[in-house]
């Protein structure tokens, strides 16, 4: 839970609460549809594909809803220091998993396509491990934000240049394919989407772990180095 602090009024402190409650549980499906997203890819689990969809439905909804929850909280309560803090980052994360969402369901229809192409699958090693670590980095993302680990949102920040290195490599290794076999290129882009879509997964949730950072300190990660924020706490 974080620690937001005490308010006169109970209802205040339950109202807070329920936003933050409201994010996780937002987190839990945006966690299942990337699963769910990667194994349709990566093991060929297409009948799970069509509950991505599904998902994202209820994601989108409840954006909407925790949107309006903050506005009523904001018009009603005027906030102040770090409640107001934590409100703009409940809205500003609830942006970046609804995109995550997006980006599932992207995976999710390419992986129904690429279903049965066999030419496609020498690149899904390199996949995996691009997944591997985009989910890790979501998971623990969303734990730092449940329990306002700045320390921790640091390092799972750190995650995102492996992510990037690995796009880099595929991006490479998908280049030098087309240019030997042309007539896979429609399979080919597809592929390089499916890889582009998880990189992307991993930069929303660095920049999860960036509003964390922000919430603990203050401060604005992209200008405060590591070293400056161990002395300030």
């Amino acid at each position: 839970m974080l620690n937001i602090g005490q308010h006169i009024s109970q209802e205040y402190n339950d109202e807070l609460e329920d936003l933050r409650n409201q994010v996780l549980s937002m987190g839990g499906l945006v966690e299942q549809q990337f699963s769910d997203a990667s194994n349709a890819l990566l093991n060929g689990t297409i009948n799970i594909a069509q509950r991505v969809t599904e998902l994202d439905y209820q994601v989108n909804a409840m954006e909407v809803a925790i949107d309006e929850g903050c506005a009523q909280i904001i018009a009603k309560r005027q906030p102040t220091a770090i409640d107001l803090r934590n409100i703009f980052t409940v809205i500003k994360v609830v942006t970046d998993l609804e995109r995550m969402g997006d980006e599932s369901e992207k995976i999710a229809k390419f992986a129904s396509e690429l279903s049965a192409d066999t030419n496609s699958m020498g690149f899904y090693k390199n996949l995996k491990h691009m997944t591997f670590i985009a989910k890790k980095m979501l998971t623990d993302a969303l734990d730092c934000y449940a329990r306002l680990d700045a320390k921790k949102a640091l390092e799972v920040s750190n995650m995102d240049a492996e992510i990037d290195a690995e796009f880099e490599i595929l991006n490479r290794l998908l280049s030098t394919y087309l240019l030997e076999d042309t007539k896979n290129i429609e399979s080919i882009l597809k592929v390089t989407w499916c890889a582009r879509s998880i990189e992307r997964v991993g930069d929303h949730a660095k920049n999860i772990c960036e509003y964390i950072v922000y919430v603990v300190y203050g401060k604005d990660i992209r200008h405060v180095i590591d070293g400056k924020l161990q002395d300030d706490k």
